[in-house]
């Protein structure tokens, strides 16, 4: 089987690319070439073959995850498959399994038998929970259990997964010196580096890379490749050790693609608006044009319960700038598990910023709809606003509940001092 990026390379346009290229509004043969350059990336394994073909890259309209899965605290699988409903129902284009606790490989199955998106997993959460639950230690697993734990996932049909290969010893020693006030926050690069100064080893993901390049390109995976050393705060933002490991990303993102497997790159979380375009133009310059995904970025640290909008704020930015893939947070992160009313806001407030950097890239699909919605509000036509709106469900509640039942044209702000109507009057005069 050849991989999307094989293929593009010998000069075919796969059935995935087809589709690509008619969402996108773009040429088969372009999306085929940005596919062989490494900077578009098509999350489709074979054994999940997802309904919803997803590309991600440049060029692009910028697209939404969706992060899901159960905690120790809170193990509800059917409530993480309500979640991914939600995200299939409010236009989001990918979910991630991040689960830590239940039946890991029976929960995994029943959300790639639900998805029609896309779906990512972390495996080494997988790996490091079995380990814990076995013999009471997460730093028990080895290096054998690691790498047959990401081969189950391919097996099972994921199709992208995050591994944070980029994190080495030299990266740990580089970290210490930084002074960071909150350390590693990424639970897979904390996991791994306590593995590694556990064994005084070397990170096996990016000590037998190659290993799992052959896994990744059997099955035609999408490589996320995670960034451990994001900073978690914004006093801990663009030090050496993010740098550090994102020079050896670019590295890896670039040995991977050279193997014929789809990389995306992932970038901080927690950055202060002045730095976000410098992050992005070093990210893409760094990995050669790879697919960048950001976690927000939360551009302050100040607002626990309205993360959401400190991320949708970094990620309008980021994007304008190049991200081509944004994860969306919700109210509350820092703070619980998720509910379904949190993943309903992180969902809209992540695709507000998506759409909002596609219209100021004069994006067509975002220009037309934006014109549409425009078209609609000066023709007081309702039900054209509420099939345009990323949540018309939202806006018509808010529209028909409360002060505004008794005005049945114009809104309940207003009433018949609508501008609107108003100014239509006037000119018809």
């Amino acid at each position: 089987m050849k991989t999307q990026i094989e293929a593009a390379r010998e000069g075919h346009i796969t059935e995935q690319m087809k589709v690509i290229a008619v969402e996108e509004g773009l040429a088969g043969d372009f999306i085929r070439q940005q596919v062989a350059l490494g900077k578009v990336a098509i999350p489709y394994n074979p054994n999940h073959a997802p309904a919803l073909v997803r590309g991600i890259g440049e060029s692009l309209r910028v697209k939404v995850n969706v992060n899901l899965g159960t905690s120790p605290a809170f193990c509800e699988v059917g409530l993480e498959e309500q979640k991914l409903k939600l995200a299939q129902e409010l236009e989001a284009d990918a979910v991630m399994d991040l689960s830590i606790a239940g039946d890991l490989t029976e929960n995994r199955e029943a959300l790639l038998r639900a998805s029609l998106l896309p779906l990512g997993t972390v495996p080494v959460y997988d790996a490091f929970t079995m380990a814990k639950v076995k013999n009471g230690d997460y730093f028990s697993v080895t290096v054998r259990e690691i790498f047959d734990t990401i081969e189950l996932h391919a097996k099972q049909g994921v199709d992208f997964m995050t591994v944070h290969a980029g994190l080495s010893r030299e990266g740990l020693k580089r970290l210490k010196s930084c002074s960071r006030v909150l350390g590693v926050t990424s639970r897979g690069g904390a996991l791994t580096a306590g593995w590694m100064n556990h064994h005084n080893q070397e990170n096996p993901l990016f000590q037998h890379f190659d290993e799992l390049l052959d896994i990744a390109k059997s099955y035609d995976i999408t490589l996320s490749l995670g960034d451990a050393l994001r900073p978690g705060a914004i006093s801990d933002a663009s030090d050496r050790a993010q740098f550090e490991e994102l020079i050896l990303l670019g590295e890896l993102a670039e040995r991977a693609n050279n193997r014929g497997v789809q990389v995306i790159v992932e970038g901080p979380g927690h950055i202060p608006l002045n730095e976000v375009e410098a992050n992005v133009t070093l990210q893409k310059t760094l990995c050669k044009g790879a697919p960048f995904y950001l976690l927000g970025p939360v551009v302050c640290d100040i607002a626990p319960g309205y993360d959401h909008i400190t991320a949708a704020i970094g990620g309008s930015l980021a994007a304008l700038h190049g991200a081509d893939f944004l994860c969306f947070v919700t109210p509350a992160e820092h703070l619980r598990l998720p509910t379904l009313q949190d993943v309903r806001q992180g969902i809209i407030s992540a695709r507000i910023a998506a759409f909002s950097a596609d219209l100021a890239r004069k994006r067509p699909y975002a220009v037309k709809r934006n014109s549409m919605m425009a078209l609609a509000r000066s023709q007081l036509d309702w039900e054209a606003m509420y099939k345009l709106a990323l949540d018309g469900a939202c806006a018509r509640e808010f529209r028909t509940s409360g002060n505004n039942q008794k005005n049945e044209k114009s809104c309940g702000m207003c009433g018949s001092f609508c501008a609107i109507e108003v100014f239509r009057n006037q000119q018809s005069l």
